[in-house]
């Protein structure tokens, strides 16, 4: 029971924490490791499970979206779809001790994007004097790497999409937000097509549901409170949940 409760806790906070920001493969994914899935397994389980919150907070979202640049927003969904089918097929493809050895890496390599990322952006932005001006090209190429790392992994792609789109195009990041929750939908939902019919993230249907339950209470209410609470707080709960996890899997390892 305890662990069904902790998995439960697990889905709500990730839910909220993609919903507002970004950041709930740190909690997802240690959650069900911890319940005693593998990690590949739990990798694929956790996405699964937060499909539906992300895309009931992308449908909170669906009147904020704003195009990014001068690219449409269907070759950009299309481009996420591909993207994570790919990264998804990376997943079940590679040696599964592949990912258990990558897995603080990816960890490591997505607290540093989330504890550095928009300081690079604002950085980059003010030594220019303006954004870089990315093509439409360049940016659907960006979306599809980007879109490959989220199928695969996913820890902080929200948070490299706004830096891309900040430093690329000058794109406000809470004006970018809605369009991000709604790219991470469009990743997961491709992704989850894999994963359910050619990987075991349905072994474990009792954990994964109550995630999936969680995922979309804390989905739906992350959203309709994002803009209320201070961003600074928000970023500092989910650095701090970020840090701790990928601290604790190098021990591990």
């Amino acid at each position: 029971m305890s662990e069904i409760l902790l998995v439960l806790l697990a889905g709500v906070a990730a839910g909220a924490l993609n919903a507002v920001g970004g950041g709930g493969t740190f909690v997802a994914l240690p959650a069900l490791v911890a319940a005693g899935l593998s990690p590949v397994t739990a990798n694929a389980s956790s996405t699964v499970a937060l499909v539906p919150g992300t895309v009931a907070s992308a449908w909170v979202y669906r009147r904020d979206l704003t195009p990014v640049g001068d690219t449409s927003t269907r070759s950009l969904t299309a481009v996420s779809v591909i993207g994570g089918l790919l990264g998804a097929g990376l997943l079940l493809v590679l040696p599964a001790v592949s990912f258990d050895a990558a897995l603080p890496w990816l960890l490591a390599f997505a607290t540093v994007v989330l504890a550095f990322g928009r300081r690079v952006s604002r950085a980059v932005s003010d030594a220019r004097g303006h954004a870089v001006g990315m093509s439409p090209r360049a940016v659907l190429l960006g979306q599809l790497l980007l879109a490959v790392y989220g199928g695969y992994f996913g820890g902080a792609v929200g948070i490299m999409m706004l830096a891309v789109w900040s430093i690329g195009l000058g794109l406000d990041t809470s004006a970018g937000n809605p369009m991000r929750v709604a790219q991470i939908a469009a990743i997961y939902l491709s992704a989850t097509g894999l994963f359910l019919f050619a990987s075991d993230a349905l072994s474990a249907p009792l954990l994964l549901t109550t995630m999936l339950v969680g995922a979309v209470a804390g989905g739906v209410a992350g959203a309709h409170v994002a803009r209320r609470l201070p961003a600074w707080l928000l970023r500092s709960v989910i650095l701090a949940t970020a840090v701790t996890m990928t601290v604790l899997y190098f021990l591990r390892g």
